[in-house]
């Protein structure tokens, strides 16, 4: 197992349902990313042979150091996934309590597990009971809904139950991403918190990340938003750091090579209609500050062959660069 980096130097991937497959997570660690998490995946769905469950799980060499997010609500199917994928050589793993999807959240999974503080215990007990510890982390946000911090005092219990990390939204389940994620109840947790926390949430940028660290005291930052609109957020990571040292910064790859590499990863690792499909959700994001743009991304919705994609980001290439979200300046 690699030793998972839990430092202000060492920015992470966030799990993003959705987005955060293989070929995501190998083109944000070319670009920096210091460790990353897999989407979530259903602790039963494992166990019934889902074709979506084994693509959620795929890796490669460079795919490390790789966290595995697990979500459910019943402890015996988490330890029962925890240990299954432990012998298949998965090293680490997160407990999804944040996420406030319907779907999840009626099933008693993800965020709706801060409404049953006990039953979250357990779960993340029982995961840590299949693997031995330094292995489990959990992710959470403050409360069920305000003004509950349940957050803040599950902190010591899940430390009591061998967890080595925590990673926090600085928001309640039920706002899901309304409103501004609160970097004080962050503070608090942190200063709550026995072991190591990570910081998510409205980081869009490095500079975001930097204020955030300085203000709460977290052990380290996790991009989600922030690396969905450009993955290149690790570069301006490690050149805001480098600042600080009085280092020269190291080059920005320009965004239409960031989308080409994005799409031959794709390629690499993906089945290819549903590669396609992917860039056409990604793509749009990517090119969201390109001055004119906005044929280009009308164009991406209906496009139906890699041909067709290299043709847009050749004609995105001719518009320019996008006016930069983040910066190297401090």
């Amino acid at each position: 197992m690699h030793a998972l980096p839990l430092s202000p130097n060492a920015p992470w991937l966030a799990p993003l349902a959705g987005f955060s497959d293989l070929p995501f997570r190998l083109l944000c660690r070319e670009l920096g990313a210091a460790a990353a998490v897999t989407e979530m995946v259903s602790a039963k769905g494992l166990f019934y042979d889902s074709q979506n469950t084994k693509r959620l799980l795929a890796t490669a060499p460079g795919d490390a150091p790789l966290v595995v997010q697990l979500f459910g609500a019943d402890p015996e199917y988490l330890h029962r996934a925890a240990a299954a994928l432990a012998e298949q050589g998965y090293g680490a793993f997160d407990l999804n309590c944040g996420c406030s999807v319907r779907k999840v959240i009626k099933t008693g999974a993800g965020a709706a597990l801060l409404d049953t503080p006990d039953r979250l215990v357990a779960c993340a007990a029982a995961m840590v009971r299949a693997l031995g510890p330094g292995r489990v982390g959990v992710k959470l946000r403050l409360g069920p809904r305000p003004p509950a911090f349940t957050a803040r005092e599950l902190a010591p219990r899940l430390a009591d139950a061998g967890v080595a990390w925590l990673a926090l939204h600085p928001r309640h389940a039920s706002q899901g991403f309304s409103g501004l994620a609160d970097q004080t109840a962050l503070a608090a947790f942190v200063a709550a918190s026995p072991v190591p926390v990570l910081a998510s949430g409205d980081l869009m940028t490095a500079e975001d990340a930097g204020r955030c660290l300085a203000a709460t005291g977290a052990s380290g930052v996790m991009y989600a938003r922030g690396a969905m609109a450009d993955p290149r957020v690790f570069v301006h990571d490690a050149n805001r750091r480098r600042a600080v040292h009085g280092l020269p910064p190291l080059p920005l790859p320009p965004l239409c090579d960031i989308i080409r590499r994005h799409a031959a990863l794709c390629r690499d690792y993906a089945d290819d209609r549903r590669a396609l499909l992917r860039m056409r959700t990604t793509v749009p994001r990517y090119l969201r500050d390109l001055p004119g743009c906005r044929a280009l991304r009308a164009r991406l919705c209906h496009c139906s062959s890699w041909e067709e994609l290299a043709d847009i980001i050749d004609e995105a290439e001719r518009l320019g660069e996008p006016t930069p979200v983040s910066g190297d300046a401090l």
